[in-house]
């Protein structure tokens, strides 16, 4: 096996106590003995056993090998079968602080190389699991400029309510209007005299979808913004959600993106 880099001592504290609370002390020893490792530490608290044998392993390796191989022993998927949720959280802490290692653990359980981060704010957004989730989603640059706050404190549940704002302010800023919810769209996408458009409207076909899109947009706003605004959020299903929420919401805006707006100096908004 080639020599794995040496991990970062300033920060492997934070690793160890990551790993602390996926063992129980009776897994611990049997992932030393395992290992071939030695508990040197003379501690019992879990996570310091590992923070002190492991490094003290790797300063006599000289290398971060077996260090590397007791962190993807812990992280094998098969250990975390009966609680997926905790093991996730732990996995998206550790990587925060792998990443500054130029580490990521995949959902494998094993090692990827990646660029090292060189702030927290770049090492939580290489973890976080929402970005995990949207990859090869193609999600609309206008999502995250709304809601990029609450992406970086985990906060998926109003993460997905700023983004709903997003495409009502966008109706707005096109048209002018000071309208929200189900009255604007109804406005702005109205059968006569529309203030936006998606097509030519000259075929029925054509009207058909625009009439369909008025009603993507007034269920994008009933489905997202109004439940999370008013229910409790026991009835969230979490980052599957968001992502599948931010996807939608991306659609809408790239329908957006090629549309046509009569300019606000041609209303009488009154």
């Amino acid at each position: 096996m080639a020599a794995f880099p040496i991990f970062n001592t300033d920060h492997f504290e934070s690793i160890a106590r990551e790993l602390g609370e996926l063992v129980t002390g009776t897994q611990l020893d049997q992932l030393f003995a395992s290992r071939g490792l030695a508990d040197v530490s003379g501690q019992s608290t879990k996570w310091r056993r590992i923070h002190i044998s492991l490094l003290a392993r790797q300063q006599a390796d000289r290398c971060g090998n077996h260090v590397a191989a007791f962190i993807m022993a812990v992280m094998a998927p098969g250990r975390h079968v009966s609680d997926q949720g905790r093991y996730e959280a732990a996995r998206s802490s550790l990587n925060k602080v792998l990443a500054f290692d130029g580490l990521h653990v995949g959902e494998d359980g094993q090692f990827r190389r990646v660029d090292a981060a060189a702030t927290i704010t770049d090492a939580k957004l290489r973890a976080d699991n929402v970005a995990i989730r949207l990859r090869g989603r193609e999600i609309h640059p206008e999502i995250l400029r709304y809601c990029r706050a609450e992406l970086m404190q985990e906060n998926y549940f109003h993460a997905v309510f700023e983004a709903a704002k997003s495409i009502a302010q966008r109706i707005r800023d096109m048209t002018g209007l000071p309208l929200d919810g189900a009255a604007l769209i109804d406005k702005c996408f109205a059968e006569s005299q529309p203030l936006i458009w998606i097509n030519a409207l000259r075929t029925e076909t054509e009207r058909s979808e625009h009439k369909g899109f008025a009603l993507l947009l007034k269920g994008a706003f009933a489905a997202v913004r109004n439940p999370t605004a008013h229910e409790p959020k026991i009835l969230w299903q979490g980052e599957d959600d968001a992502a599948d929420y931010f996807t939608l919401l991306s659609m809408l805006h790239r329908k957006l993106d090629k549309a046509r707006a009569v300019g606000a100096e041609r209303r009488d908004l009154t």
